[in-house]
């Protein structure tokens, strides 16, 4: 099939994510056809290559057809591929089970297989109720959000979203919650100075837990970034503070690091800034390097053990799993991820690429449309505006992040917009020569739609 075919086959029988369909009418909209991908770029079936900036959705980071773990998928096909989780094992499941809760080294113990993101935030909320209920507690059943967050697009993940356009539409199927401020420093909700504040903000959460605390469960959050909300970054005292506040009113603090999980803050979690441990975390994407479908969710002896009985009317048991839960392949793939990264020393090997990347970043700063530059580890974001004194924002309709998007492929970068920034969330083995062709790329493209001209 040549690439006119593929593309009229790709648009008649594929819906495609977060897309309105009728948009690929416009040339400018038709996918493009990956061939293959090697280190940090993508090649397209016209031999065009790409930096893959955003690595595929956040997952990739070691990039595209790392050996090791090509290998590592050849070698566990040909034991085993797939087992039933209920009644049976596998070595895969063990080995990294007990290295992902050393190398964490706290008090979270019991990891719960799942396959993405949103299932491993699903078993979180369940796992949070359900410990209640067994506690004695039943009426322990709502949770505290954030605004701007976004958790998954299953309907308990979206339940405690925070993103009208992603999540208003389905609230008359999802259960209630209660949502408080977002920590969104660049757009204060408290009007507070980012360089003096002690978290304000967090009163939103004190204001709901001093009428309902009896009624909540746990607060979920994504920690130092909420990224589907615009990449809006915020310091590890506010999740410091929330610690204290979650042990004063007994709720559960839920920690979703799908995103920001596996050291792409400088960490293994990036809850680790903020000196406590969650009561649950969630993780996916960066746990199998981009490779398969994994997820986890991992829990303290406190809650594993509300759990463990002799149960003999199945009240204490833990419903829930999935036809590949604890897929073989993909835990092979996991465990071999971390042996890699614990070879290339990762905390270390990252701090002069973060530096690099924020050295680079200040080629934005004066942009007259620059409103704000955010880092977290290796997370980047650029928050582009109308009027910098005012941070009048660009409509949705004007498209901005999408024209830079454009721009950028001609140039050889996937700059894939989040609302009105342009970020990089890159494979870790990019190199400090990279990170400075792949920033000027971004520049040249945000020139080429906003000039920098009064």
């Amino acid at each position: 099939m040549d690439k006119t075919e593929l593309l009229r086959d790709d648009i008649k029988y594929i819906w495609r994510p977060f897309t309105q369909m009728k948009s690929l009418e416009n040339e400018n909209n038709k996918p493009i056809i990956i061939k293959k991908g090697k280190g940090i770029y993508l090649e397209d079936i016209d031999g065009n290559k790409y930096i893959d900036a955003v690595s595929s959705w956040w997952v990739n980071t070691l990039g595209h057809s790392n050996k090791r773990i090509n290998k590592a998928i050849y070698k566990q096909s040909k034991n085993i591929e797939h087992v039933i989780f209920a009644g049976f094992t596998h070595t895969p499941a063990i080995e990294f089970s007990k290295k992902l809760v050393n190398l964490m080294n706290n008090k979270l113990n019991h990891v719960f297989f799942s396959d993405n993101g949103s299932t491993a935030v699903e078993v979180a909320l369940k796992m949070a109720y359900q410990y209640f209920v067994l506690k004695g507690q039943p009426q322990k059943r709502k949770f505290i959000a954030l605004k701007n967050s976004y958790h998954g697009d299953t309907l308990g993940a979206v339940s405690v979203g925070g993103i009208d356009m992603y999540h208003k539409l389905y609230k008359p199927l999802l259960f209630e919650i209660e949502q408080a401020l977002s920590p969104y420093c660049y757009r204060c909700p408290m009007n507070c100075d980012k360089q003096s504040c002690n978290c304000e903000c967090l009163e939103s959460v004190e204001n709901i837990l001093n009428n309902t605390a009896n009624e909540i469960a746990g607060i979920i959050i994504e920690p130092l970034v909420q990224a589907a909300g615009g990449m809006i970054m915020y310091p590890p005292k506010y999740i410091t503070k929330l610690r204290k506040i979650c042990d004063k009113y007994n709720i559960l603090l839920i920690d979703d690091e799908v995103a920001m999980g596996f050291y792409r803050t400088g960490k293994l979690f990036a809850y680790e800034h903020a000196g406590i441990v969650p009561d649950i975390i969630c993780a996916a994407k960066g746990i199998t390097a981009g490779y398969m479908p994994l997820s986890v969710t991992v829990t303290t002896d406190e809650i594993y053990n509300a759990f463990y009985d002799d149960d003999t009317d199945g009240y204490k048991t833990f419903y829930h799993g999935h036809s590949y839960t604890a897929y073989p392949l993909a835990l092979a793939v996991a465990l071999e991820n971390l042996k890699i990264l614990e070879e290339m020393n990762i905390e270390e090997y990252l701090k002069p690429k973060i530096a690099k990347f924020s050295k680079e970043l200040e080629k934005f700063r004066n942009h007259k449309n620059v409103g704000d530059i955010r880092q977290t580890g290796m997370v980047c974001a650029i928050e582009l505006v109308k009027d910098k004194k005012t941070k009048e924002p660009f409509n949705y309709e004007d498209g901005i992040g999408r024209k830079i998007y454009l721009e950028g492929l001609k140039l050889g970068a996937i700059l894939r917009p989040m609302w009105n920034c342009i970020y990089f969330i890159t494979p870790y083995i990019i190199t400090e020569k990279q990170i400075e062709k792949l920033t000027d790329i971004a520049y040249k493209s945000l020139l080429k739609v906003l000039p920098d001209k009064e």
